[in-house]
């Protein structure tokens, strides 16, 4: 009885750090703004209509993407921006 207990409790451990660590991957990747949600990938625009304008802009660099199906590449920019506690949130 105490084994089967035991395992029961690192099963349910096992199962909420696994839901834990899917719940954050999910908020890396999303931010609230306001009552309206904006996430990675989103175009510029909907982010600035959502958030507002942010406190810093800057660009990181680029990065150049390939695809095997159409043999065609492009480069991407890379942006970061930085929102603070009165706007985007």
């Amino acid at each position: 009885m105490a084994r089967t207990r035991i395992k029961l409790l690192i099963n349910l451990t096992l199962a909420a750090m696994a839901g834990s660590v899917a719940a954050s991957s999910y908020a890396t990747s999303t931010l609230r703004c306001g009552n309206q949600l904006v996430s990675t990938g989103d175009r510029a625009f909907e982010v600035q209509q959502k958030c507002g304008e942010s406190v810093s802009q800057e660009v990181l660099g680029t990065q150049e993407t390939f695809n095997s199906n159409y043999r065609r590449s492009e480069a991407v920019r890379i942006e970061e921006w930085i929102y603070g506690p009165d706007n985007g949130m």
